[in-house]
């Protein structure tokens, strides 16, 4: 009998435990809030991005990826994001996407424009660069330096 209530209390404390680092994860991640200026944006390419990914400005976090998906029309990659609602971004800014370093994950990264006009709620990002597939770009290279070296 001993035995079940020291079983039983280590497994509620295992069960306690668990909700508490659920609850933690819940509250440090941007999950449930979705204040902020909605904004959408077409890539040629999205490879590495993923929903939760950063929107950031000059290196600052200011925003959240929160859907991928596909025009169907343009067959471009639409991305919808959360910005700041504090950020006030001009409606000529540019998005890129940008990779944290080799094997970092990748973010977007705006860049603000010059113009007077804000961006709105539900707008649309049209200045934009897809991310670059590094394979593609290391094998180019390497094909187009055994070309020279043929020629001789």
């Amino acid at each position: 009998m001993k035995e079940n209530l020291v079983e039983t209390l280590v497994g509620a404390f295992v069960i306690c435990l668990t909700i508490g680092f659920l609850t933690y994860g819940y509250s440090v991640s941007e999950t449930g809030s979705s204040d902020g200026l909605i904004v959408s944006a077409d890539f040629d390419r999205v490879d590495g991005l993923t929903i939760g990914s950063d929107v950031r400005l000059a290196g600052v976090k200011v925003g959240t990826v929160t859907n991928l998906s596909l025009n169907a029309e343009t067959f471009k990659a639409r991305v919808s994001m959360v910005i700041n609602k504090d950020i006030r971004l001009p409606d000529d800014s540019s998005a890129k996407i940008t990779s944290e370093g080799l094997l970092g994950g990748n973010y977007i990264s705006v860049t603000p424009g010059a113009s007077d006009f804000e961006i709105e709620n539900g707008s649309e990002i049209l200045f934009t660069q897809g991310s670059i597939d590094l394979i593609s770009l290391i094998s180019q290279a390497m094909f187009s330096a055994n070309d020279g070296s043929n020629n001789k």
